[in-house]
């Protein structure tokens, strides 16, 4: 990368867009000027990127003059609002939040799955849902070599997608709940100290929470097959950061759990264990991967396996995705 980039990150002071300056900083990005941005509650806030302090500003008409390139790690009315500011004003805008998910004109991107897609961006380019990043990692290889009908998958999703506000609530929690104080939700709809809770985002007529609904959805979009059934029910857990998830595969053709081992043992950005070992949230040690192991066979069905999927929902699963469809954009790979 020789070219410097002109670079503006949108709700730098949260959590994932202070893990998108760390992980700019880590992967080298060739960042020319930078300008970061959060709420007027956080105007003001410095923060510290290779070495360098910088002043975290509201956001006005002309934030992103002279901006090649805008992360937005921010709500979907924000992004609704803002995104179009910075694209108007030339910079290609990589958008973590769900508002352009859906539109059949922006491209929805994880580069190990879909690469290609990101060149058909008109200025946007949607980076997916954490859950739904790690799971078509770990399913892009496994559907080339035995085509998936079918996927029922249970999350089991850390506090930290919630935001620093999930993490600060749990972490409250815990004390009151050793205190043996009461606990009431705020940020989720229960408490979270010593619980899990089996909703995420808000409920569908269809009875499926918002979370599950996007990982359905994004799924498909990405791997560009609307056949494939994908049935989840995500749950919010008392672990700060790392999602885990536990995968139910169908296949048309068989897909004995010593081939599904070695398919994802070739998979890009892919670590699978044989058993006895198995990974875990704690085990992440910030790492951008995607973690499989607990393969066995479903003896309940033709063609069937289980396995169990974890990654870290801050970098693989929001940030470093974002960062690596923004290397995408500067260094095209050639079959693109």
């Amino acid at each position: 990368m020789d070219k410097v980039v002109n670079v503006a990150v949108v709700g730098a002071t949260g959590a994932v867009g202070r893990t998108i300056l760390k992980v700019l900083e880590e992967r080298n990005f060739p960042v020319g000027e930078l300008r970061l941005f959060a709420s007027e509650k956080s105007a003001g806030t410095n923060l510290s990127f290779c070495g360098k302090d910088y002043i975290v500003n509201k956001l006005d008409s002309e934030s992103f003059n002279g901006m090649e390139m805008a992360f937005f790690a921010t709500s979907a009315a924000v992004s609704g609002e803002w995104v179009p500011v910075a694209v108007e004003a030339g910079a290609t805008v990589i958008d973590n939040s769900p508002r352009f998910r859906r539109d059949e004109d922006v491209p929805l991107v994880v580069p190990e799955v879909n690469a290609a897609d990101v060149f058909g961006h008109n200025g946007i380019i949607a980076n997916p849902n954490c859950s739904t990043i790690q799971m078509v990692v770990a399913l892009n290889r496994l559907h080339k070599s035995f085509k998936i009908k079918r996927v029922i998958v249970t999350t089991f999703q850390a506090v930290s997608g919630a935001g620093q506000k999930g993490c600060e609530e749990l972490m409250s929690q815990v004390n009151d709940a050793l205190a043996d104080k009461n606990i009431e939700g705020r940020v989720f709809p229960e408490g979270i100290a010593f619980n899990v809770v089996p909703r995420i985002g808000d409920f569908l007529k269809e009875g499926c929470t918002e979370e599950e609904d996007k990982m359905a959805f994004e799924a498909v979009k990405i791997l560009h097959d609307e056949s494939i059934g994908i049935s989840a029910t995500c749950v919010r857990v008392p672990v700060v950061t790392g999602h885990s998830m536990a995968l139910n595969v169908e296949t048309l053709y068989p897909s004995p759990p010593v081939r599904v081992l070695q398919v994802l043992r070739k998979a890009d950005g892919v670590v699978a264990y044989e058993d006895p070992e198995f990974p875990v949230p704690t085990g992440l040690k910030e790492s951008d991967k995607v973690f499989v192991g607990r393969i066995r066979e479903d003896m309940t069905a033709a063609h069937a396996f289980n396995m169990w999927v974890v990654a870290d929902n801050l970098r693989k699963g929001a940030a470093t995705n974002a960062v690596q469809i923004g290397e995408l954009l500067l260094n095209p790979p050639e079959e693109a």
